[in-house]
């Protein structure tokens, strides 16, 4: 039974919400500002995380900072109707995926169990010798999926769920080209539609990551208008 914590400042959300989620067969921790988070993460961390914006004490934001400081649990965001900026920041800053609001309940469990499923497969819940389970090695890349586990030039690289699974689509076939709408493929399912801005995002937050460990890394490319590739160096 996966452990899902919801924080929102919005008591009828927790209420509604997480009664929805245990009856999907889900655990649930609700909490009603960022800070009562953290401070229940730092003892114990839950399964996956869907966080409101907008939340007094500590809001999502600096949340999401302080969990992708400790770990890649999956987050999805909850961010309001228009807020455009929130969503691409939220992006950028390590969060898997988000919801506008106002949502559909289902179209949320929809989310969280399609965030759990790729969780699973990049923690190698399915194993066997196929693409998805070998380890890739491309030059100073080193990535082994059956561990979640990411290197370049030695050095640990902590991916998220999301960043992970572009990164490993990309690796795989050095030199070709991944269009948006197949990353989009690789990283969500069918039923969960993103837009292009979604794929950019994570892929300036991984650029980002490995830059921090070699500041000269430039394996993966962008082009315009079609998507990207990785170059083996």
């Amino acid at each position: 039974m996966s452990k899902i914590a919801l924080v929102d400042d919005d008591r009828n959300i927790l209420t509604s919400v997480s009664m929805t989620l245990e009856a999907e067969g889900f655990e649930v921790e609700t909490y009603n500002d960022g800070q009562q988070a953290f401070d229940a993460f730092s003892k114990k961390l839950p399964d996956m995380a869907v966080l409101d914006i907008k939340m007094p004490r500590m809001d999502g934001m600096d949340l999401l900072q302080r969990i992708r400081q400790k770990t890649s649990i999956p987050v999805i965001f909850l961010t309001s109707k228009d807020d455009e900026i929130d969503e691409v920041l939220g992006l950028r800053m390590g969060a898997d995926d988000y919801v506008k609001k106002p949502f559909s309940q289902r179209l949320l469990v929809e989310r969280i169990r399609a965030l759990l499923r790729r969780q699973d497969a990049v923690a190698g819940e399915v194993v066997g010798d196929t693409e998805e389970t070998k380890v890739i090695e491309r030059g100073e890349l080193r990535m082994d999926p059956l561990r979640h586990a990411v290197t370049w030039k030695g050095q640990d690289v902590a991916l998220t769920v999301t960043e992970f699974l572009l990164l490993q689509a990309l690796a795989q076939r050095p030199g070709f080209v991944k269009s948006r709408d197949q990353l989009m493929d690789v990283a969500y399912d069918d039923q969960v539609y993103v837009d292009d801005r979604t794929i950019d995002s994570h892929i300036k937050r991984l650029r980002k990551k490995l830059r921090m460990v070699d500041p000269e890394f430039s394996a993966i490319e962008t082009l315009y208008g079609i998507g990207y590739r990785y170059n083996e160096e």
